[in-house]
């Protein structure tokens, strides 16, 4: 398996852009990182990813952030492609104060079930001995059980994510064509039946780093006018496509109402100049 290079604690900050600013973007990253191994031969330099994401029967995580929270967590299933063989990652992503901090494991896709039905990992269902993935596990099925928490929303994009050269210190991601759809099932399938385009044609950019703020990302948002914004993805999703849509058994008995057919409503956005004021790698 390959090296996992995560940031396991970083700060971020987000913007929306548009298509034509985000290729002048890529442009002006390319001088200082480059592209990573996933998408380096994909059109677009652009790679799927999927994420099922986890929430309370009354979405409990989705209202730590519609609160504002400062201390908050978001629970989701990664995985890239539909292969049997593919790992599943289990992930938290925590936010305290200002940093973000993620931990994840990845398990084979038959072990899933056993996972989300409240079991702990067992040593065969890892995809890697690293101990720091078994305890992400550990406590990916603590949190879970502590909110009574089940699959909701399925949320995919492309992503394309530029990276150093040196370390793992900074890091850009531009990610397209965010789609999200309920998934109460827990149905890990890159298949989508009627997904909203959270974010239109626009695209979300993201700054990440470890440590400083690196001078070149300052010149960046300054040659391009960037304002900085909140761009959660499955919140937004939920907001956009509506929260109702998103109880398992309103899924169920309603399957009419979850029809593209009816207008979603429009998606949260709010916008801030603080440029210290970071919020969501392969």
């Amino acid at each position: 398996m390959a090296e996992d290079k995560m940031q396991q604690q970083r700060f971020e900050l987000k913007y929306i852009i548009k298509e034509d600013v985000a290729r002048a973007v890529r442009d002006f990253v390319s001088g200082y990182l480059e592209i990573d191994e996933y998408g380096a031969t994909l059109p677009n330099f652009s790679y799927p990813v999927h994420s099922l994401y986890l929430d309370s029967d009354e979405l409990h995580l989705y209202q730590t952030t519609i609160n504002g929270d400062k201390n908050r967590f978001k629970l989701r299933l990664r995985f890239y492609d539909n292969r049997s063989e593919a790992p599943i990652f289990f992930e938290i992503k925590r936010r305290m104060n200002n940093t973000i901090s993620k931990q994840r494991g990845g398990v084979r896709r038959d072990a899933v079930d056993w996972l989300l039905g409240g079991h702990l990992p067992e040593p065969a269902h890892l995809v890697s001995r690293d101990p720091r993935q078994q305890v992400a596990l550990q406590n990916f099925c603590k949190l879970t059980q502590d909110i009574r928490a089940r699959p909701k929303a399925h949320i995919a994009y492309l992503r394309e994510a530029w990276i150093s050269p040196w370390d793992n210190s900074v890091r850009v991601t531009l990610d397209r064509a965010v789609r999200c759809e309920p998934e109460t099932l827990g149905h890990l399938s890159t298949r989508m039946a009627n997904p909203v385009l959270v974010f239109g044609k626009e695209v979300v950019l993201e700054l990440k780093f470890t440590d400083r703020f690196p001078d070149w990302f300052k010149q960046l948002v300054r040659v391009f006018g960037l304002m900085q914004c909140g761009a959660a993805k499955y919140v937004d999703g939920v907001t956009l496509v509506g929260e109702y849509r998103f109880d398992r058994a309103f899924v169920l008995t309603h399957p009419v109402l979850t029809s593209p057919e009816f207008e979603p409503a429009a998606p949260r956005r709010w916008t801030s100049n603080a440029m210290s004021k970071p919020t969501d790698d392969r």
